[in-house]
């Protein structure tokens, strides 16, 4: 197998220097004045010899990785999986990788992927918040770094942030809800201190409150890291128990859970009982009946991800952070 050549034996075999291959490698031919028969013939070295520059390296020496870390809750849940390859896709047609991982909603774990993200010297953070890493963000943003962060953000910091109105969103699903003549109408949410879960329970919680329709009772927080199988006799126990007739879930894998446990109880999706999931999933529409969705603008969601963090690093240029909240659309679905 033929070996693979160093930049230094790049450039002792074209006949030129280490620095100048460094040039070419960068994309600073032209504006170095190196002529097009060099820049070609180290090129075609190049190729023959399947060289690849150390990112690390290159990075020091140019200040730029082209590299963006992106930090999420869970990699796994269908909406920041959803977000995340749309991101990737448009950071690598603008020249850019995306490297992710999960918190887990451990403030010890996101602080130490912060950590790994900064010794892999990425260009840029784009991260879903927990509470917590405050000074940790503080501490990239006085060190004039380009931080993005979405889907929930943090008070007190005054930084970009791309999210979605979830109150108004939770409020409509349960107005319509309550305009379909529902009367002890549930939520099953998880049990997070997170501004976009908060906001979904307040907003459920205002509508009901202003038709004199809440009752606490039927309120289910479930802990973030617990067993599907617990999850599922939680929700046999509230469906069992109170008369409910219509469910709201904070989230779309709590839903797909809620289904599930629907089925096993033999209750029917019809006239005497609906479902409303956030954050719209294809079974939904697989289903029969169909289950009404709040669908979140998960393309535009990463658009205006990206092109805030383009445009940062392509300025030195000091702008104002800027607050972008797209509405969300409730998508209802028959139900017979």
């Amino acid at each position: 197998m033929k070996k693979t050549l160093s930049i230094k034996d790049i450039a002792l075999e074209a006949g030129v220097s280490i620095t100048t291959v460094s040039f070419i490698l960068n994309g600073k031919a032209k504006e170095k004045a190196i002529s097009d028969f060099v820049t070609k013939k180290v090129e075609k070295i190049i190729e023959d010899s399947g060289y690849k520059p150390n990112q690390l390296a290159r990075s020091l020496r140019t200040g730029n990785s082209n590299i963006i870390g992106l930090i999420v809750e869970d990699i796994s849940n269908p909406f920041f999986a959803a977000i995340a390859k749309m991101i990737e896709y448009k950071a690598y047609k603008k020249g850019y990788k995306i490297i992710y991982s999960s918190t887990e909603n451990e403030v010890a774990k996101a602080q130490d992927l912060i950590n790994m993200f900064k010794s892999r010297k990425v260009d840029a953070y784009i991260i879903s918040p927990i509470k917590g890493i405050e000074d940790d963000i503080k501490a990239l943003i006085n060190d004039h770094k380009t931080v993005v962060l979405f889907d929930r953000d943090l008070a007190g910091l005054n930084i970009d942030y791309v999210g979605v109105d979830h109150f108004k969103a939770s409020c409509d699903a349960t107005l319509a809800l309550v305009e379909g003549g529902r009367k002890n109408i549930a939520l099953v949410t998880i049990d997070l201190d997170v501004k976009q879960i908060t906001d979904r329970q307040a907003g459920y919680r205002e509508v009901l409150e202003k038709h004199k329709l809440f009752k606490e009772e039927l309120i289910l927080k479930i802990p973030f890291s617990q067993s599907e199988a617990e999850t599922e006799q939680q929700m046999k126990e509230l469906f069992s128990q109170n008369k409910v007739d219509a469910v709201l879930f904070a989230t779309n894998y709590l839903a797909i859970s809620g289904l599930m446990v629907l089925r096993t109880l033999a209750v029917k999706r019809d006239k005497d009982f609906e479902v409303i999931a956030y954050d719209d999933h294809i079974v939904f529409e697989l289903l029969t009946p169909q289950v009404s969705a709040v669908q979140q603008p998960l393309e535009a969601i990463a658009d205006k991800i990206i092109d805030l963090v383009l445009s940062r690093l392509s300025t030195k240029e000091k702008k104002l952070p800027q607050q972008v909240i797209f509405p969300a659309k409730l998508i209802l679905r028959k139900n017979t």
